[in-house]
């Protein structure tokens, strides 16, 4: 399991405002969940999205969101998880490279929490494991941020070259490995 933090960068042609860093890590994963948290530093101007109840949506990475990317070792399929603080989500399988879009199927709705203070804010994810691809997986976790001012950054564990883009092979930079025996 990764429990030690790991950075996320912003996007070098979008940089943020006032936020100082993001780091995400896995703080706990079992047979039933896998919970994530990002840590934002400098999160006085963080524009958290209106409270909506749980339930499906698409285009949450228009403002902020979380999101975790999973490819199954040896293969070009991957999941795409999109997680808000307003506690919608969203859940893509691809084929391959942004092909093949489809809506992936899972046991339970996440659960999402976000706690801000004046320059701290943390979001936490619990995810059914149920809905996870098989592990090992490559992972990927990034962040999509909005300040005041509409200001958007783009942050992950790292990035390609070009415009930013979370589903690019470079963004998968560290293993998610299945839980432990209980």
């Amino acid at each position: 399991m990764i429990s030690a933090a790991l950075p996320l960068m912003p996007h070098p042609d979008h940089p943020p405002s006032a936020i100082r860093s993001i780091e995400a890590r896995v703080i706990g994963f079992d047979a039933n969940w896998l919970r994530l948290r990002w840590r934002i530093d400098g999160a006085g101007q963080l524009v958290i999205p209106a409270f909506a109840g749980k339930g499906r949506a698409d285009g949450l990475w228009t403002t902020t969101c979380f999101e975790a990317f999973l490819r199954p070792n040896g293969g070009e399929a991957y999941v795409e998880l999109n997680l808000s603080p307003s506690e919608r989500w969203a859940a893509y399988d691809f084929s391959s490279y942004r092909e093949s879009m489809t809506e992936r199927a899972f046991p339970r709705e996440p659960e999402c929490t976000m706690r801000k203070g004046e320059q701290l804010a943390i979001f936490d994810v619990a995810v059914p494991a149920g809905g996870l691809p098989p592990l090992p997986a490559a992972l990927g976790l990034s962040a999509v941020i909005e300040e005041e001012g509409g200001r958007i950054s783009y942050w992950a564990l790292a990035h390609p070259a070009g415009t930013p883009d979370f589903h690019h092979a470079a963004c998968f930079a560290t293993t998610l490995e299945p839980p432990p025996a209980a």
